[in-house]
C-alpha cells in the first residue's frame, strides 16, 4: 500500500462561506463519499487564512487507484470546478507504528 497527501482546491477562495445550493450539497455528498471508503486515514477542512481546503491523507494500492477514487468524488463530478492536488509520500510514519511493543 502507498500513502498520499491530497489537497482539494476549491473554485474560489470564499468558496466555504459562499456555496450556492447545488455547491453545497456537492459538498455533503463529497463528505458522505469519502466517510463510505477504507482509503482515508484523515480528511477535512484546513483554516488557512487565504481561503480554506480540503486535506486528506489516504492510503491506496498505487496512484492509479488513488486517482480512480477521486475522480469520483462527488466534489468534482458535480462540476463545481473544485480540483486536486495529490503527492505521493515517501515514507508514512502512522502512530501506530510508533508505539514499542510491551
Amino acid at each position: 500500500m502507498a500513502y498520499f497527501f491530497c489537497r482539494l482546491i476549491p473554485p474560489r477562495p470564499d468558496f466555504a462561506q459562499t456555496m450556492s445550493d447545488a455547491e453545497r450539497a456537492a459538498m455533503q455528498a463529497h463528505v458522505a463519499y469519502w466517510t463510505g471508503q477504507t482509503a482515508p486515514l484523515i480528511f477535512g477542512p484546513v483554516g488557512d487564512p487565504k481561503g480554506p481546503w480540503g486535506l486528506g491523507i489516504f492510503e491506496a494500492e498505487n496512484e492509479a487507484a488513488l486517482q480512480d477514487l477521486l475522480t469520483k468524488d462527488p466534489a468534482i463530478t458535480a462540476g463545481i470546478g473544485a480540483r486536486y492536488e495529490s503527492l505521493p509520500m515517501l515514507r508514512a510514519v502512522v502512530r501506530d507504528s510508533l508505539k514499542t511493543p510491551a
